[in-house]
């Protein structure tokens, strides 16, 4: 799989995220600020709320674009079944009969595309499941917990 063109698959989706997350925190702002968003009493928090859905919102365009910057400087980097899983490796994993394709990138973690017919999500290393592939090799198993219950991901390929 192009790891290249599946990171850019990646920042697509996250330029088309960013438009609309704008266009949401300036929204958000407006309402905050509008004349018309006064309290009309003490008990009326509109105009509260609504500053801080625009403050989250502003925090979130942030994150996609430094994301974004940090994409463009990721140096991909080649992986197979002798090579430990580190930053860049896609990982295709198994728990409970069910697979999953995982790209480990430094930021951007939860974005999900489909690329090549499959559909594949960005993992960072500092996810509890990102930590614990850090190292290990296709054919070896990933241990999380999980509140009281132990997940164990087997790890089928490493590209």
């Amino acid at each position: 799989m192009d790891k290249k063109k599946l990171l850019q698959t990646i920042c697509a989706q996250l330029e088309k995220d960013l438009v609309a997350l704008k266009a949401a925190a300036a929204q958000s702002y407006d309402a905050a600020t509008n004349e018309e968003s006064r309290p009309e009493n003490q008990y009326d928090t509109r105009a509260l709320e609504s500053s801080y859905l625009a403050g989250a919102q502003a925090h979130r365009v942030k994150d996609v674009e430094a994301s974004l910057t940090v994409f463009k400087f990721v140096e991909i980097k080649k992986f197979d079944a002798d090579t430990p899983i580190g930053p860049t490796a896609l990982v295709r994993l198994s728990i409970k009969d069910k697979e999953n394709m995982l790209f480990i990138l430094p930021t951007g973690g939860g974005v999900t595309v489909e690329f090549e017919g499959q559909t594949i999500q960005v993992l960072t290393a500092k996810s509890p499941l990102g930590e614990a592939l850090q190292g290990l090799y296709e054919g070896d198993a990933a241990i999380v917990e999980k509140g009281d219950q132990t997940l164990e991901y087997e790890i089928i390929s490493v590209e």
